[in-house]
């Protein structure tokens, strides 16, 4: 019963992973050839908007001045590592949450989804921009946005986990 419950549970997390993935990459090939650059095409008002720019940087282009040697280490190699201990984490660990597998699949698919671009195109398209009047996005992907939800899944994860531990205390 344990070996159909773990095999379940790995299905679940590839299957979220290749998801992300694909729904990142289709995007952003939709984008590669339909959109020219720097063009803003507004979806929501003034509220969404479409332009595609290339992004040699991580968020926000924080590092895009650095040199090609280093750029493969901090944004292709150490990814990938922490990336994949995130999946050895996740396969191998039998008491996670459904809730923190799917948020740690979310982070593992949109950290591979520009992985792959840094590695096939040396930078990574970014397309949607965001403007809720209090809260604005710098120019994302799909990626990011997966990473993003990712994160906050996994402390929501967290969170519920916590709370039910104190309530175990207090009975």
């Amino acid at each position: 019963m344990m070996k159909i419950k773990k095999a379940f549970r790995i299905l679940i997390a590839v299957l979220i992973i290749i998801s992300n993935i694909s729904c990142d990459q289709i995007t952003k090939n939709i984008v590669r050839q339909k959109i020219e650059y720097k063009t803003q095409i507004n979806v929501i008002s003034n509220n969404v908007i479409l332009t595609k720019v290339e992004n040699t940087g991580a968020f926000l282009s924080l590092g895009d001045s650095i040199s090609r040697p280093v750029y493969k280490l901090i944004m292709i190699l150490l990814p990938l590592i922490l990336l994949g201990y995130a999946l050895f984490y996740l396969m191998k660990r039998d008491n996670l949450s459904a809730i923190l597998i799917v948020g740690i699949s979310f982070l593992i698919g949109g950290g591979l989804g520009n992985i792959i671009d840094r590695i096939l195109y040396g930078s990574v398209t970014d397309f949607l921009y965001f403007d809720f009047v209090l809260f604005h996005t710098g120019i994302v992907n799909m990626a990011d946005i997966s990473v993003t939800i990712g994160f906050f899944i996994i402390l929501y994860g967290f969170y519920v986990s916590h709370r039910e531990l104190n309530i175990k205390k207090i009975e």
